[in-house]
């Protein structure tokens, strides 16, 4: 497990060089893989928030993980009457405090393989492990994995996950 998380970690360290100088949302905006996650942020009007001194833990799901959705979900989230619940779902996506992945492994193995996260939204999300990888389960019982970790930006740290968490 030590070594899968040392080879997540090697993989992405291309991006160390750059990310102290980006906040939590030049780092989605600088990814191809997250383009539909930007545009929600901007949709929901939460650039300033993210953009400001934070801390912030973000678990965002790539462009494939808001595919996953049901035909029309995302367009119909993106407009302007549907914002609160916009900002709900994506609020759930983000953890006050900078929680790296040694922190999420520490928690995890402190809370007896959980580790219960209290999201910016107020809604609780379970991390575990399942076949040596982090995942984090919604209040619905729908559940993502983390795929990418500790992108570390100015204001916190990014984790990348392949699908979209939902709060009650």
């Amino acid at each position: 497990m030590k070594n899968l998380i040392i080879a997540i970690c090697l993989a992405f360290a291309p991006f160390a060089s750059f990310a102290q100088t980006k906040d939590v949302v030049d780092i989605a905006i600088s990814s191809a893989d997250n383009t539909t996650l930007v545009a929600a942020v901007k949709a929901a009007d939460l650039v300033a928030t993210l953009k400001s001194a934070g801390p912030f833990t973000v678990f965002a799901p790539t462009n494939a993980a808001f595919a996953k959705l049901p035909e029309g979900t995302v367009a119909t989230l993106l407009k302007p009457e549907n914002k609160a619940t916009l900002a709900k779902i994506l609020t759930y996506h983000v953890v006050s405090g900078n929680i790296d992945a040694k922190a999420v492994m520490a928690a995890i193995k402190g809370g007896n393989g959980k580790a219960v996260l209290t999201m910016v939204s107020g809604g609780k999300l379970t991390a575990s492990l399942d076949g040596g990888k982090v995942k984090l389960t919604d209040e619905n019982g729908a559940s993502a994995f983390v795929v990418a970790v500790d992108l570390k930006g100015s204001n916190g740290v990014v984790h990348v996950i392949d699908s979209v968490v939902t709060p009650k």
